[in-house]
């Protein structure tokens, strides 16, 4: 009887500690409860104001991709033969050097074979054209400039400006608004300017 008093005793004691814990936490939980019960609505709406920020931000973020999407989808089909172009543009210049390369003399002589030469030329600029690739022709005289054009070297010169074009050595191409190649030219300088910035 007397260890069964025990073991009862020692079991309060042991229960008593875990009571006050557990009265601890309903004062704490009470507490919090009493300030959510103050301003519930603040909360809710506080909350609401950043769900709706969020879902601004992600409808605009969501719109950005589409868009971003779209125009990747445009571009890889307007530019889908850059690589080819850029390899054809060879072939349009070597036919272009064979024509200038044919002396004035054998000209009459080879007729027939300059204009077959001269009119495979200009079916593959045609052939490119419908393909939105279009030559950049500058002119002797123009002004340089460093988005179209491409400085091989400087013609020491006093009867043009600096920075003007002397010689075309090869066309330009650019393909739908982006520069496939810059036509490559010879630029006067005189003698006492400055070099030509040819930089990008």
């Amino acid at each position: 009887m007397k260890a069964e008093f025990m073991s009862e005793q020692e079991n309060k004691e042991t229960d008593l500690p875990e009571e006050e814990i557990v009265a601890d936490d309903a004062v704490e939980t009470d507490a919090a409860a009493d300030q959510s019960e103050d301003d519930p609505i603040a909360a809710l709406e506080a909350e609401v104001a950043e769900l709706k920020d969020r879902l601004v931000r992600t409808m605009a973020e969501m719109e950005n991709v589409r868009r971003r999407a779209d125009r990747d989808k445009s571009d890889a089909s307007a530019y889908a033969v850059t690589a080819f172009a850029r390899d054809m543009l060879s072939v349009s210049d070597n036919l272009r050097r064979a024509l200038d390369s044919v002396p004035e003399e054998v000209v009459e002589s080879m007729k027939s074979f300059a204009e077959g030469v001269e009119m495979t030329e200009r079916e593959l600029l045609n052939t490119l054209e419908r393909h939105g690739i279009r030559q950049v022709i500058p002119e002797v005289g123009e002004k340089f400039d460093h988005k179209l054009h491409q400085a091989m070297f400087e013609v020491p010169t006093t009867e043009h400006p600096t920075g003007s074009i002397m010689q075309v050595v090869a066309n330009g191409y650019v393909i739908k608004d982006r520069l496939l190649r810059p036509a490559m030219v010879g630029v006067a300088k005189s003698d006492d300017q400055k070099p030509v910035d040819t930089t990008v």
